[in-house]
């Protein structure tokens, strides 16, 4: 399992926000400090206030509407599931920080939560996930600027 701690000023508003992108908050872990944010049975997100985070680091909190520390990325089951997901996070107070990337066998969208922390959701094409970005380029036509590290 993975849980991933971010930092929010306003705990409700999260939990609101991340509950309209489809996720469930497991109350056993949740608090009027944290919120126990469940994405999957394997990924937990630990929505913390800046004062509990603050107890488990000494370095100073980050400000994510000004500093990029982390993204995390989603995959998704398809691009409409990527479109559906940031759409429904932009009606609940995210941000959508730039324009949807489409690399042909990948399709990503960025979505900023109502702190600022960004997600992305991705899908990618499966014959490119089983056999690499080349393979779906070689056999789609598309221009090898579309391929990682070209």
């Amino acid at each position: 399992m993975i849980f991933v701690n971010i930092t929010t000023t306003d705990l409700e508003r999260s939990k609101a926000f991340y509950t309209a992108l489809g996720c469930d908050i497991n109350p056993m872990f949740t608090d009027q400090n944290a919120a126990c944010v469940v994405w999957d049975e394997n990924t937990n997100f630990m929505v913390l206030t800046h004062g509990h985070f603050s107890q488990f680091t000494d370095k100073q909190i980050a400000d994510p509407h000004t500093v990029a520390q982390v993204l995390l990325s989603f995959s998704r089951d398809s691009r409409d599931h990527v479109d559906k997901t940031v759409d429904a996070g932009v009606t609940a107070g995210g941000r959508e920080p730039r324009p949807a990337q489409d690399h042909g066998f990948m399709y990503g969208r960025s979505l900023e939560d109502p702190d600022g922390n960004v997600l992305e959701f991705l899908y990618m094409e499966p014959q490119a996930t089983e056999q690499g970005p080349e393979a779906y380029v070689a056999e789609h036509g598309a221009g090898p600027d579309l391929v990682p590290g070209r």
